[in-house]
This record gives C-alpha cells, structure tokens and sequence, in this order.
C-alpha cells in the first residue's frame, strides 16, 4: 500500500483565551486531494482551529505543518503558503464590488495570467459572481455573498481550501447548492478542504474523514461514511433522523 503524507497537519494545538482553553492540544491531518469535515456543537472550538491555523488567534502551544514544513503564524503568509480561508459568517467587503472582492483575494499572485486564469475558475464554477461582477458585496443575497467568500479564497490559489461553517445562515436549497460546488471544486482542481461544520450530516455527506471536536478535544475520527451511521454520532449531532 501507497504511504501518503498529510498535505495539512495539526499536531497538538492548544489555543487560550485569557482563562479559557478553547483548544486543548487537537491534532488532525487533511491528505491530497481529500475533504475533512469537523463537526461539534456550538462552542466546541471550530472555528477557533480555523482561526488558529490562519494566524488570526495565537497559538498556545503546538503546531501546524504544511506538506511537512512548518507553517507560518501571520495570516498573509499563510495565504502565500497556500492555505486560504472562506471565514465564518462570509465577511466580504461589502463596500467593494464584486471583482474588488475577488482582486483583493488575489493579493499573493504577481503573475497577471495566472490571476486570469484563476478568476475565470471562480466565474465557471459561480456564474452569478460573474454577472454580479460591478455590484456591490454588501448588497448581495447571503448564498452570492457565500459564493463570493469561497471565490475570493479560490483566487490565491490555494493548496488547501478551509471553510468555516459554511452553511450558516443559508436556506436548505442554497446550502445544497454551495455544498454541490465544493464538491466540484475538490473534484475538478484536487484542491484539497478543511471544513467545520454545524450542519453534521451535510458534512459528513461531503466529506472523505471526519474528526468530531467536543469542548476543544478531538474525541473521535474516522471515515465520514462510518461516522454517519455510528449511533453516538447520530444521537448527538444528527438528531436521529435524515433529511
């Protein structure tokens, strides 16, 4: 058998806030070419792990290895690394436009080509981004607005893609729809994802493995295909029953 390496490495990490340990030493891997899904209830430390990895929040204690190397602790030499971030809640500029929003992710590539090339992705894969390109962020739906935060992570390139809850806020036919082109996403370019999710049971139906985060701990992993049908998993975070 094949011995792969993690493109994506947590190994311990331990974030604080003040008193409070949000994380308390997490280690998870993301292979090539895979979506791992993390899933917990709300406050279990998700998105602190998202923000932890992105230089956003400090961390305590342990590391974060990209493809074996060390990754940097500033959020923009992260996303030179080759990991960005579509952040929880969307965030995009809302004064901007459309192509500000998707220029302004584009901040690590010199080359205009590649650039080019990288935005005629986005617009493949959202054509709503493309005839909404002059309109601004801030007046957009909450799925465009949705498309447009995981468009403008898509523009640096990204070697491994991470999503912070990406369903929050969306109506269940927008979130099939979002969760339909990050499928897509992974299977056309091989980019590799990182989500944290609320929505356990669209996570683990889009994911390859899944770890189960409880009150900062990785208590659990596994094949998501396997976590879907464990009756502990399903008791706690899928309500018993499927949509």
């Amino acid at each position: 058998m094949e011995e792969r390496n993690p493109i994506l490495s947590i190994k311990n990490l331990v974030v604080n806030y003040g008193a409070i340990q949000a994380l308390k030493g997490a280690s998870l891997d993301v292979y090539p070419g895979e979506i791992v899904a993390v899933i917990g209830a709300n406050g279990a430390g998700k998105s602190t792990m998202m923000n932890a990895i992105m230089g956003v929040v400090k961390r305590a204690c342990g590391e974060v290895f990209l493809d074996g190397e060390p990754l940097a602790e500033k959020s923009y030499q992260v996303v030179k690394a080759g990991v960005s971030l579509a952040p929880e809640g969307r965030n995009v500029f809302a004064p901007l436009t459309v192509m500000e929003n998707l220029q302004m992710g584009a901040f690590p590539l010199s080359n205009r080509k590649v650039i080019a090339t990288e935005l005629e992705k986005v617009f493949t894969l959202f054509p709503r981004l493309k005839e909404r390109t002059s309109q601004y962020a801030g007046t957009l739906s909450g799925g465009e607005q949705q498309m447009l935060a995981i468009g403008r992570a898509m523009m640096a390139k990204p070697r491994v893609l991470l999503l912070d809850e990406p369903s929050l806020g969306l109506a269940p036919i927008i979130i099939n729809e979002i969760f339909a082109e990050l499928t897509e996403i992974n299977q056309l370019f091989g980019i590799a994802m990182l989500v944290v999710e609320q929505n356990a049971r669209k996570a683990l139906m889009l994911s390859n493995r899944a770890y189960v985060l409880q009150t900062g701990n990785i208590i659990l992993e596994g094949k998501s295909s396997e976590l879907l049908h464990n009756p502990e998993i399903e008791a706690a975070y899928l309500c018993g029953k499927k949509k």
